[in-house]
């Protein structure tokens, strides 16, 4: 009997449109995670996939010995296409001529992602035997031979190489790179037992194989071995993927709260409706079980509706969405199970969660209530209905995310929205008492309503405020992101780097640039050191740790140490002063983090077999993601005088004609014939590739705010629908009393616009503290207060609630008294 009831009250409040709100705010909740889960993950597997070609492939293993057959066995188990390559150091000879360069022996199917850029064109194909791809700075060093010597054999110069697509940004590595086939590497004879070598083995294949893979294989790999991805931090892009995926990952999240936010009012607003038929079943002789049975049917009917329609607007928004993105966006497809999970889940939890308290007190209410309208039976704590929203966000958002720090600050956001909320439902309430219908004007009418109803606006100002604070976070976290990313990559970055430049070429050079009309970037000192010590303790490496030797762990290789006057564009001062004295160090500050090293350490270093003690006067965050010079280390001129040293460079090169005339190949040329010993490095491909993956990133997150804000739309707007009820019996009254139309459309109007005021205030509050928590604790932005808000979004918030509030009460606005009491009763 239940059962049959429960689908008869289901269909009759169905037919009536009572079930409106809730099933649409269900349906929002799944449509909002779903869509923008399956958006997301199509944006992220884009963004990496596009970010993969900086590697040539999806993972890299990276030895200095061949790695074990069984590994190779175990990726061609999982279906992982690989290749293996090796790369050394050589000299290479033609004629009285030679140069030291760095050889890329590669297996037939390298690359794996991207392609290899030659001058004349893209290609995926290899050279053919006996033939040596090379890059053009080569061929200027040895004056363009058609062959070169290599060890025991001599190669063609067959073709001039642009761009690898994995040859990353080192402008330390000055050496030209040539590629060859792995089969003539033997018959060359230069690698012979003890040989330095370096053997990369690249992998490439879908995600779930992947994931074996590394999962079977990384615990293998010694510390000698590395285990690279596109986030491993070799690849420029890094950083900026993993940005990216971040603000996907906390647009999903915000969605997930605004939703939680929406279905907890449409709950309380159900349950409302219902606190006279519970009481009239109970006076009927209906039991508590049979009363729970009743509504507990009621709301997985309704919930699985909203289920239900929330995944068909989902697949539909993602394949409206997939319409309007890149050709090479959209052709990554994800599998469709993992949205459509999530929604599922999340229509679930949220609603029985978020319903859960609500319900409770629906079915404590007494059958006295038939008589006695004001009373609500049992007044549970406020304290349960929070612990069990808040249990239901961070849930849903670790299940999404699987990331405590974006649950976390997501959670805390609507732990103080609560309180503010709480604090301002006890002040409004306070000044209620004894409040009227006063209708002497417009103003004292809204504020009378509004003190009247304390407890419904309230919870109207949840809905309201929470979609005000995900705009503001998501719209500053995604300016924040591109202007970040436009400082890296300005429209006039640096294309060529000029490495190896001795002090007398410094003047000559620069004579250069300015007879070329080219602007360069300062010039950097490079010295070469290795740290020994630290507060007179030595440093061992890995492998003697490993060993259990006892000592602190150092970096294992000489570094790039250098000078300057002045704080680097691309750096940030954390701690101390960096006008340091002649006798201290500037570090970076994952270094110090990694080293143990604080203000006043003392550091020795081994510099040209002289030893130099500094002390840490500062200590910097450094933006490695910037295609720009960087260091661990910087010193004082006065620290670093008596050693050797040469110097490094960059400048922006453009496709047109320079000021005298000639184009960019013919710079170039001129540059190698003038300055043989300066080592020229080309990363124009790359920064336009970046840049291309920039600009994709950029349109993600565009896409994503345009998702928010529908989101956000459909929430005020739903919003808005609570208290209707209420609203249409106090219009009654007050037109009983005479009040004109001029007056209740203005009332009503500045009613829901101190509402939007309100929100505006409290969502500035509470989007300034979740930025601070999102900045420092998971995107490493700058941390900065946004003053404009505190003006722009109460009036914003005023004038949009407003709005909505005048569209959604215009037809009751427009009825007659009569109208009102007979639609009413």
């Amino acid at each position: 009997m239940e059962l049959s009831l429960a689908w008869r009250l289901f269909k009759r409040e169905l037919q009536q449109g009572q079930l409106l709100l809730i099933i649409l705010a269900i349906t929002l909740a799944v449509l909002s995670v779903s869509g923008l889960a399956r958006v997301s993950e199509r944006l992220q597997v884009a963004i990496t996939g596009q970010a993969t070609e900086f590697i040539a492939a999806d993972r890299i293993i990276d030895s200095p010995v061949k790695i074990d057959a069984a590994i190779l066995a175990k990726a061609d188990e999982l279906g992982l296409k690989h290749v293996t390559n090796m790369q050394f150091n050589s000299m290479v000879y033609s004629g009285d001529k030679f140069q030291l360069v760095t050889v890329r022996a590669v297996e037939a199917g390298y690359p794996l992602k991207g392609e290899i850029e030659l001058i004349n064109g893209k290609t995926k194909a290899l050279p053919q035997a006996d033939e040596i791809w090379f890059e053009s700075r080569l061929g200027g060093l040895l004056g363009y031979p058609k062959s070169i010597e290599l060890g025991n054999s001599e190669f063609v110069l067959s073709d001039e190489i642009s761009r690898l697509p994995d040859a990353g940004f080192n402008p330390f590595a000055s050496s030209p790179v040539i590629l060859m086939r792995m089969e003539d590497v033997a018959k060359t004879g230069v690698i012979q037992p003890g040989s330095r070598v370096t053997y990369l083995y690249q992998f490439a294949g879908d995600e779930a194989s992947l994931t074996a893979f590394e999962q079977s294989v990384k615990p293998q790999l010694n510390s000698t071995q590395r285990w690279v991805d596109v986030q491993s931090g070799d690849s420029p892009i890094a950083e900026a993927v993993k940005r990216a995926e971040r603000f996907l990952l906390l647009a999903s999240l915000m969605g997930i709260a605004l939703a939680c936010a929406a279905i907890g009012i449409a709950a309380q607003r159900y349950c409302q409706r219902h606190y006279d038929v519970v009481a009239m079943l109970k006076t009927f002789g209906a039991s508590a079980k049979q009363i729970r049975l009743l509504f507990g049917m009621h709301l997985l009917l309704v919930t699985l509706l909203g289920i239900v329609l929330g995944l068909i607007g989902g697949v539909l928004l993602d394949l409206g969405i997939s319409h309007l993105l890149p050709a090479e966006i959209a052709a990554y497809s994800p599998p469709l199970t993992r949205p459509l999970l999530l929604g599922i889940g999340t229509g679930l939890i949220s609603a029985f969660m978020f319903s859960a308290y609500p319900l409770m007190r629906l079915l404590a209410i007494p059958p006295l209530r038939v008589l006695q309208r004001q009373l609500e039976g049992l007044q549970l704590g406020m304290w349960l209905h929070l612990l069990l929203s808040l249990s239901a966000m961070a849930l849903l958002g670790y299940l999404y995310s699987q990331s405590w720090a974006l649950t976390l600050t997501v959670v805390a956001a609507a732990l103080l929205l609560g309180v503010l909320l709480g604090l301002l439902g006890w002040v409004m309430i306070r000044l209620g008492h004894s409040v009227g219908m006063k209708t002497t004007n417009p103003l004292q009418l809204a504020l009378a309503g509004l003190r009247r109803r304390a407890r419904q606006n309230v919870l109207q100002l949840v809905g309201f405020s929470a979609a005000l604070v995900l705009l503001l976070t998501i719209l500053a976290l995604r300016q924040d992101l591109l202007n970040e990313w436009q400082k890296q990559l300005p429209e006039n970055a640096p294309n060529y780097f000029l490495v190896n430049i001795a002090p007398d070429d410094a003047k000559p050079l620069n004579d250069f640039m300015t007879a070329k009309g080219i602007a360069a970037t300062d010039i950097y000192p490079v010295i070469r050191g290795r740290l020994t010590q630290i507060n007179g303790e030595a440093l061992i490496s890995n492998e003697q740790s490993e060993a259990g030797e006892k000592g602190r762990v150092g970096i294992s290789r000489e570094l790039n140490l250098t000078w300057r006057n002045s704080l680097p564009a691309n750096n940030e001062l954390l701690e101390g002063d960096f006008n340091q004295a002649a006798d201290e160090v500037s570090v970076e500050s994952g270094v110090a983090d990694r080293l143990g090293i604080s203000i006043g350490d003392n550091l020795t270093y081994i510099i040209d077999n002289q030893e130099l003690t500094v002390k840490v006067a500062s200590i910097r965050a450094v933006h490695w993601e910037t295609l720009q010079p960087n260091f661990f280390m910087i010193f004082t001129q006065e620290a670093l005088a008596p050693f050797a040293y040469t110097s490094m460079a960059s400048f922006y090169l453009n496709e047109a004609m320079n000021v005298d005339g000639t184009s960019k190949d013919a710079v170039i040329l001129a540059l190698i014939q003038q300055f043989p010993t300066i080592s020229i490095i080309d990363v124009g491909a790359m920064v336009a590739q970046l840049r291309q993956i920039i600009e994709q990133v950029s349109l993600s997150l565009t896409l994503v705010l345009a998702l928010v804000l529908l989101a956000s739309a459909l929430v005020l707007i739903a919003q808005t629908e609570a208290g209707m009820a209420t609203r249409q019996r106090e219009l009654a009254v007050l037109r009983t009393f005479g009040a004109s139309g001029w007056l209740l459309r203005s009332a009503t109007g500045l009613e829901f616009a101190l509402l939007g005021g309100i929100a505006g205030v409290l969502a500035v509050i509470v989007a300034e503290f979740a930025l601070y928590l999102l900045k420092t604790q998971v995107f490493e932005l700058n941390v900065y207060m946004h003053w404009p808000w505190w003006a722009i979004a109460p009036l914003s918030g005023a004038l949009l609630v407003a709005l909505l509030g005048i569209w959604r009460c215009r037809q009751l606005l427009n009825q007659s008294c009569a109208e009102l009491l007979k639609s009413g009763s």
